[in-house]
């Protein structure tokens, strides 16, 4: 299957969510569309500004992941992920992403929404998909509280004047949690998500229960987004695999183990979206 854009993925997620989970190394998107493949689900491949940062650049992770979505058997999207500037979603578009989240949510109402207008219209115009954020999320340098929600009027206003394809919300969640105990605002998930006119996106979805993203999707949120979880489960596997075999020194042989800890994090995670 060729490589999937971001709105023909959204469909053929159907009533599910879309699980979109954060590539870090190379493991993680060979274990993310290897699931996608098992799961028989669609998936979106993320790779953050942080991630082009720890690799001094987007292109070779990025290429790789390209390279992955195109060669899987499942539809794969790749997208990047919390792009702060224009700079590096230009590097990202030129290298074939076709999806990206451009994230004005540390700057003022005002200059976010003019700053997302002016790249979502340069992003149109070379048929690339655009998500953004309206009010941080919690969790991003202590700047919100989880308590942080989003106004379902604002998000309105925010959405028509930008021209934005997707909307990342504020309603309980907050990003690198290890505990899974953050309650979000169902009633809050449908209120937006009947007054949006675009695709909603749920961020920080790891410190969320299983009942608790089911419920989120079955209120109306679209695009699930998971990154820390897939973290803790590789880190756990390669702790336990030096732990137990203390003189290895081949990466393949504690990295194979975190691989397949990765993919069952996210078939997990599949079946829970689809419902």
């Amino acid at each position: 299957m060729s490589l999937t854009s971001m709105p023909e993925l959204i469909a053929t997620a159907g009533p599910g969510g879309l699980g979109a989970f954060n590539v870090i190394t190379l493991e993680h998107a060979e274990a993310i569309a290897a699931a996608a493949e098992s799961a028989k689900r669609p998936v979106v491949l993320q790779l953050s500004e942080n991630t082009a940062r720890h690799h001094r650049g987007i292109a070779p992770l990025a290429l790789a992941c390209l390279r992955i979505a195109a060669d899987s058997e499942a539809a794969i999207a790749v997208h990047l992920d919390h792009a702060t500037n224009a700079e590096l979603i230009h590097a990202a578009v030129d290298l074939g992403i076709r999806s990206v989240m451009y994230d004005g949510s540390a700057l003022d109402y005002a200059d976010n929404l003019a700053a997302t207008a002016g790249i979502t219209a340069w992003c149109h115009e070379r048929g690339v998909h655009v998500e953004a954020e309206l009010g941080e999320v919690g969790g991003k340098d202590g700047a919100h509280a989880p308590g942080a929600r989003t106004d379902p009027d604002e998000a309105v206003e925010f959405v028509s004047a930008t021209g934005v394809d997707a909307l990342a919300v504020a309603v309980g969640s907050s990003h690198a949690m290890h505990t899974r105990n953050a309650e979000l605002d169902n009633d809050l998930i449908a209120h937006l998500a009947a007054k949006v006119p675009v695709p909603l996106v749920l961020h920080g979805s790891s410190g969320v229960p299983d009942h608790g993203l089911r419920a989120a999707v079955e209120h109306g949120m679209t695009k699930i987004n998971i990154a820390t979880r897939l973290n803790i489960r590789m880190t756990a596997a390669i702790r336990d695999r030096l732990a137990t075999t203390p003189h290895l020194t081949d990466p393949r042989e504690y990295l194979t183990p975190a691989r397949t800890a990765i993919q069952a994090e996210v078939e997990h995670f599949l079946h829970l979206l689809a419902g």
